[in-house]
C-alpha cells in the first residue's frame, strides 16, 4: 500500500466495515489534497478539514470548532493559527461577546471551499459513470440508513 500505511492483512481483504468506508474516503482526502496544493494551496492539509468542515457562515468560536471537530482547544487553535497566518481565516471580534473571537474564513479561504465543491461534483460524476444512476442512488441511501442507524446526524440524503 502506499501513503505509509501499515501493510494489515485487514487492508488486503477487509472484512471490517469501517475499513470499507474509511479507505475510500482515505483515497478521495488524498486527491483533494494534491488538488488544493496544485491549484495554489499547499498549506491546507487533511488535518485543516477540522476547521473548514464546522465553520459557520458568520464566523465560529474555537471552542466551538472543537467541540464540533472533538478535538481539544489547543489543537484547534493551532490549526487555525497556521490557516490564519496563511491567509485563509481571520479572528474578529464576536458581536454577541466583544471578549471573544470569531474564526471566519477570507476570500483565500472561500476559494478552498469552491475548489473542494467542484472536487466533490468531479468525485460524483466518476462514480456515477462508474456505478451507474441506481446503484449511486442506492449507495447514498444506504451509507444514510448507516448514518442513522449509528447516530451520525445529518447523513441521510434529501
Amino acid at each position: 500500500m502506499s501513503s505509509g500505511l501499515p501493510d494489515r492483512t485487514a487492508r488486503r481483504a477487509p472484512e471490517n466495515l469501517a475499513i470499507l468506508l474509511r479507505e475510500p474516503f482515505r483515497a478521495m482526502s488524498e486527491e483533494l489534497i494534491g488538488r488544493l496544493a496544485a491549484r495554489g494551496h499547499p498549506e491546507v492539509r487533511y488535518s485543516h478539514g477540522s476547521v473548514f468542515q464546522y465553520l459557520d457562515d458568520a464566523g465560529t468560536r474555537v471552542s466551538v470548532l472543537a467541540a464540533r471537530a472533538q478535538v481539544s482547544k489547543q489543537a484547534m487553535a493551532q490549526l487555525v493559527a497556521h490557516l490564519e497566518a496563511h491567509g485563509y481565516v481571520e479572528r474578529v471580534p464576536d458581536p454577541g461577546d466583544r471578549r471573544a473571537r470569531l474564526v471566519r474564513t477570507t476570500p483565500r479561504g472561500r476559494a478552498v471551499f469552491s475548489i473542494v465543491r467542484d472536487f466533490v461534483a468531479e468525485v460524483d460524476e466518476r462514480l456515477m459513470a462508474r456505478l451507474g444512476e441506481a446503484k449511486m442512488r442506492e449507495l447514498r441511501a444506504l451509507l444514510g440508513e448507516l448514518g442513522d442507524a449509528l447516530g451520525a446526524p445529518g447523513c441521510t440524503p434529501p
